[in-house]
């Protein structure tokens, strides 16, 4: 099955193959040849919905091509379920998805030498980090940050309430900007608990996010519409990208209506922690 394949592409064969086999065992699949072709284009489904890029999407689907042949052949299973299966043939215009390089640039561009750029900089690493709406975002409160566990409180749709890791660069970007500007900031005007203000001490607005990304994207000479939703959408799909598992992912995305609730259980919150640390890029450093 490898044959003629780089070792890149080996691994992220082997990682499509890792995520599938968890995505049977939560579904209680103890059988290969229990598999039908609706479990397998329920996986592509969620994977296509959650952001995956294209090219990453038909990747996974020769994946699971390629391994259900090896059963057959090596008689390990009695049929095929993947043999009429192919890429989603009514697909949702994806959002734009930003690559990693890509990122890094627009998080160096706030000059950190002015309390603008410190929040900025905060602002940014922490949308990367976390993949929290811009609502979301803007709406955060300092009392939500918790430090020492490495975690935030984030209120989402329907005020349904979760917590997500937040890496250690982020919440370092973070400290910094509460300790050196944002009392600074909060004694110009009424913030009240909210995380990010604006330079006028009042609490940051959606339009405000938005603008700070287009002033840095442009910066950064990047030509793709990036909106605060492109870091949703690239905060998943590097995280998917670099191995972790769906089920963690639309945990932390608070993304309740994709696919079946089958796969949402309850996760540790230590093991999230794990998936930010072991596959979020800006960990990797």
């Amino acid at each position: 099955m490898n044959k003629g394949l780089s070792v890149n592409t080996q691994m992220a064969y082997e990682r499509d193959l890792v995520r599938y086999l968890q995505f049977l065992q939560d579904r209680q699949i103890g059988a290969f040849d229990n598999v039908r072709l609706e479990h397998v284009l329920d996986l592509v489904k969620q994977l296509d919905e959650i952001g995956l890029k294209p090219s990453s999407l038909a990747r996974n689907i020769s994946t699971l091509r390629m391994f259900h042949r090896f059963l057959v052949a090596q008689n390990l299973s009695a049929h095929n379920p993947t043999i009429n299966l192919e890429l989603p043939k009514k697909r949702r215009k994806l959002p734009v998805v930003l690559d990693i390089h890509e990122i890094e640039t627009i998080l160096n561009c706030p000059d950190l030498t002015e309390n603008r750029g410190i929040r900025d900089k905060a602002l940014l690493e922490f949308l990367y980090a976390t993949g929290v709406r811009v609502t979301e975002l803007v709406t955060v409160t300092q009392s939500n940050i918790m430090q020492e566990e490495g975690f935030t409180r984030i209120f989402g749709k329907g005020s349904k309430e979760r917590l997500i890791p937040v890496g250690k660069t982020a919440l370092r970007f973070v400290r910094h900007y509460q300790r050196d500007v944002r009392d600074v900031l909060a004694r110009k005007g009424m913030g009240h608990d909210r995380l990010f203000l604006n330079l006028r001490g009042m609490p940051m607005t959606r339009v405000a996010v938005w603008m700070i990304i287009k002033q840095y994207v442009g910066e950064a000479g990047i030509k793709k519409n990036v909106s605060p939703h492109t870091f949703r959408h690239s905060f998943a799909t590097h995280l998917l990208e670099g191995g972790a598992d769906l089920r963690s992912v639309q945990e932390m995305l608070g993304h309740a209506n994709i696919a079946t609730t089958q796969i949402y259980t309850h996760l540790d919150r230590e093991y999230l922690r794990d998936v930010i640390q072991t596959f979020h890029p800006r960990e990797q450093q």
